[in-house]
């Protein structure tokens, strides 16, 4: 696309975090910081920081992060690159994955790891609170309740502002939402896999924020997109991230990559405004 200098995040409209916190409607995911398997320090440190000051500068004001994303690393980069920040960003983390080897992502709920973990974040983020701390995904070996009350105890200590949640089912929102209110779900969603489908509607009926992540798949073979990455002259992720953006107001796409010319197509995306029945074609081919 040519109008990629011409269009920031801005251009994808704004979104409520948690009632008081508004941000650009396209986020940026920052995964994809770190060196291969999501493990060490990224192969270019200096890229990798040039994509996220140039994400700043393209007015993307929300970035998603992880403590187990490096581990550290990720964290450490945006406190290093980033602070001290911008008024108006927000910074999202998670905690409830520890990390033993490249590609290996085990679970720990336990209350005590979480407020460890939190407390991790807060040092390498330089922040005093975090605005999105989100539960990273549910322990089978540890009571639900047990994880979300330890990040109550943190969000009443005002190390937390806003609790999430990711990789959920609904009965496990719910349970959540009666010990705490809940601001966002980050689940997996694109147009292959919409298992999450009937959460992201849920988060447009009680306006919580739907984060997908591996919001981009394999598209070779999706004819709808192909045609309409021909028909506006884009790539076809960007076509993916207009159609997220149209799919719901609730959305909140967070795309990551550790290289400055793929963030730049990814943000020119929020200048693509697909029409309802191209909508209901992308939606229609994996339903």
């Amino acid at each position: 696309m040519s109008e990629s200098e011409s269009v920031d995040a801005g251009t994808a409209g704004t979104i409520d975090v948690g009632g008081d916190l508004t941000v650009n409607r396209l986020g940026f995911g920052a995964m994809r910081i770190t060196g291969a398997g999501i493990w060490g320090p990224p192969s270019d440190r200096d890229e990798a920081k040039a994509v996220l000051r140039r994400s700043v500068e393209l007015g993307v004001n929300f970035i998603d992060t992880a403590d187990s994303y490096g581990p550290q690393v990720s964290e450490e980069l945006i406190g290093e690159t980033l602070y001290p920040y911008p008024d108006d960003l927000v910074i999202a983390t998670k905690g409830g994955l520890e990390r033993t080897g490249p590609g290996q992502w085990p679970t720990n709920g336990r209350p005590e790891h979480l407020i460890e973990a939190c407390e991790g974040s807060l040092r390498r983020l330089k922040l005093e609170q975090i605005p999105l701390y989100q539960f990273h995904r549910p322990d089978p070996a540890v009571p639900l309740e047990d994880s979300i009350g330890a990040l109550v105890t943190l969000k009443e200590q005002g190390k937390i502002r806003h609790v999430g949640l990711s990789n959920v089912t609904e009965d496990q929102l719910r349970r959540a939402q009666r010990l705490t209110p809940i601001a966002s779900i980050q689940n997996r969603y694109n147009v292959d896999d919409r298992r999450s489908e009937s959460l992201a509607d849920l988060c447009e009926q009680e306006q919580l924020v739907f984060l997908p992540w591996a919001p981009i798949q394999d598209l070779d073979n999706n004819r709808p997109v192909q045609d309409l990455a021909q028909r506006y002259n884009a790539e076809p992720r960007q076509i993916v991230l207009a159609w997220l953006l149209a799919r719901s107001p609730s959305i909140l796409p967070i795309p990551g990559t550790g290289s400055v010319s793929h963030l730049e197509d990814n943000i020119a995306a929020a200048s693509i405004k697909l029409t309802p029945a191209e909508v209901a074609s992308v939606t229609g081919d994996a339903g």
